[in-house]
């Protein structure tokens, strides 16, 4: 193991200390932990002379800028937040990469500027939302998501503001115009590259998604004393519905749809379900296949409550379109791969990313490392030195390329 692949590992092990909860890697969007990886990281940036800051968002930014050298810059990052009992590589490994990437770009015979961005909040779980962070850089922050409520009733506003952030400053975190592009280097967290026995590959797309919330509602009664054919059990209505998401996602090819959150009321052992809440989480490269898959269980779900005597509501949280990866960069990339003495293997993105925000506002890229054993949002999730340090030889040959067309 090279030093560069076991220091990117080691800080992403050190990160994973920085928790919430005891025993377990969990840091939501502005909690108290990340306080201590902001300080952390800014430690680490300053040493490698960068400039560094905190924007309005609460993205840690660090900016490496060489004297003598034109404003503009390479960008890159990935996100410091994570699910409950995460694993300790999912974003964080993309800003410790990115670190190393500043030490490549400072060895070129013609280096240029670089600001690495480690994003607040990418996954989604504070606030049912992704993105946040990037959406700041991107400029794509609509204001009204500051009246957002976490489980305990804090909005998005009063969570920036206890940070220590002034929300109104929010459009200041947006990309200086010299941004040439972004590149987010991220662990793939899915079984492709490990079945191939393959370290690295390039990204050439994103999955488009859709994020949804259906809520069943019947009506709670004695779990004794109320025949099978006159409840309104809304959680047999539920569990019919999933049943359906599962098999049509098993008959479409590509496609991946997910019920991963249940919420029952009243949730006690003797008596009738009233109400039950599930989510629905829909993904497929082309939007037509995800649209008219959505539509399809969305029409399945109507027609069981329908059945039941039961009505139904849906709520959307999320509706991204596939996003593509800039052709040239991703054409960098696989040439740097074979350079470095790797196949120049590309794949499709099924998880989303803070890539998927930034390819709106300029050229981006993405470089994805292998998850052994296809593991991920998981604490089984990890990263292998020799694939780390491919990934870094992968950097040198890109980075030199792209300085031929930065000057």
């Amino acid at each position: 193991m090279t030093d560069r692949a076991a220091r990117a590992i080691a800080e992403c092990r050190l990160i994973a200390t920085m928790t919430e909860e005891t025993g377990r890697i969990t840091r939501r969007f502005l909690t108290e932990p990340m306080r201590a990886v902001h300080a952390h990281l800014r430690v680490r940036m300053e040493a490698l002379g960068m400039v560094v800051r905190v924007d309005a968002a609460g993205n840690l930014r660090g900016l490496w800028q060489p004297p003598g050298v034109g404003p503009q810059r390479l960008v890159l990052g990935s996100h410091i937040d994570t699910v409950p009992d995460a694993g300790a590589f999912d974003g964080v490994l993309g800003v410790t990469i990115a670190l190393e990437w500043v030490t490549i770009v400072k060895q070129l015979p013609h280096p240029f500027a670089v600001e690495v961005i480690a994003f607040s909040e990418e996954e989604g779980v504070r606030y049912g939302l992704p993105y946040l962070g990037s959406r700041a850089v991107a400029g794509q922050f609509d204001p009204a998501l500051l009246t957002l409520k976490d489980s305990e009733g804090i909005s998005v506003d009063a969570a920036l503001r206890g940070f220590g952030l002034d929300p109104a400053a929010i459009g200041d975190a947006a990309l200086d115009p010299h941004a040439v592009c972004f590149v987010e280097v991220h662990i793939e967290q899915g079984p492709i590259l490990e079945g191939e026995n393959l370290s690295v590959a390039a990204v050439t797309s994103i999955v488009g998604q859709t994020r949804l919330t259906l809520t069943f509602t019947g009506q709670a009664n004695h779990a004794g004393t109320t025949p099978m054919h006159l409840r309104r059990d809304a959680l047999a209505a539920a569990a019919e519905w999933i049943s359906n998401v599962e098999a049509l996602a098993q008959r479409t090819e590509s496609l991946a749809a997910t019920v991963g959150r249940l919420s029952v009321t009243p949730n006690v052992g003797n008596v009738v379900p009233g109400i039950a809440q599930v989510s629905l989480d829909v993904r497929h490269a082309r939007d037509a296949v995800r649209i008219q898959a959505v539509e399809e269980l969305l029409g399945k779900a109507e027609a069981i409550a329908a059945r039941r005597g039961l009505s139904l509501a849906r709520a959307g949280q999320l509706e991204q379109p596939a996003v593509s990866m800039d052709e040239g960069l991703t054409s960098l990339f696989t040439a740097a791969m074979e350079a470095a003495g790797f196949p120049a293997k590309t794949m499709h993105s099924g998880a989303g990313h803070d890539a998927i925000v930034m390819a709106g506002r300029l050229p981006t890229a993405m470089l994805f490392l292998r998850s052994p054993g296809g593991i991920s949002h998981h604490p089984d999730e990890t990263a292998r030195p020799e694939d780390v340090e491919a990934s870094l030889r992968v950097a040198h040959e890109f980075l030199h390329r792209l300085s031929l067309q930065i000057r």
